[in-house]
């Protein structure tokens, strides 16, 4: 078994990039092939887009701010408050938005596996809780 060599990431040297959904994405760091984290940012008051993956899924933690994530799966839905400390899972095939509260801007930090394949296929489009606004 061929080890992968360890690596280190700062946070001051990610190249922020705009997810599909709209909102701001920092990547954090990678493990080839089993897992990457990054940085999610919804500006205050903003809505992302309605979107699902393709062949990856994710568990978010909030960092700061507050807002709801909707999620749809399997003919069940449910909006889910977020606020700063909680985790959240989106498993495969999920159809999720999420929208930040007016007073500040929302952070999340996830965990996707396996790691983010970098095609513009993974997310895609859904129909969705609300109207995206802001992204």
């Amino acid at each position: 078994m061929t080890h992968q060599p360890y690596q280190t990431w700062e946070f001051a040297d990610a190249v922020e990039l705009t997810a599909t959904d709209g909102s701001s994405v920092l990547p954090l760091g990678e493990l080839p092939g089993a897992a990457s984290m990054a940085r999610f940012e919804l500006a205050p008051g903003a809505v992302s887009r309605a979107v699902s993956h393709a062949t990856v899924q994710e568990l978010w933690h909030v960092v700061s701010g507050s807002g709801q994530l909707w999620r749809r799966q399997n003919g069940r839905e449910e909006v889910t408050p977020l606020r700063t400390g909680t985790t959240v899972s989106i498993p495969l095939g999920t159809a999720f938005q999420f929208r930040a509260d007016a007073g500040a801007a929302l952070h999340i930090v996830a965990a996707t596996v396996p790691a983010w394949p970098g095609t513009e296929t993974e997310a895609r489009i859904e129909p969705g809780a609300w109207q995206a606004e802001g992204v």
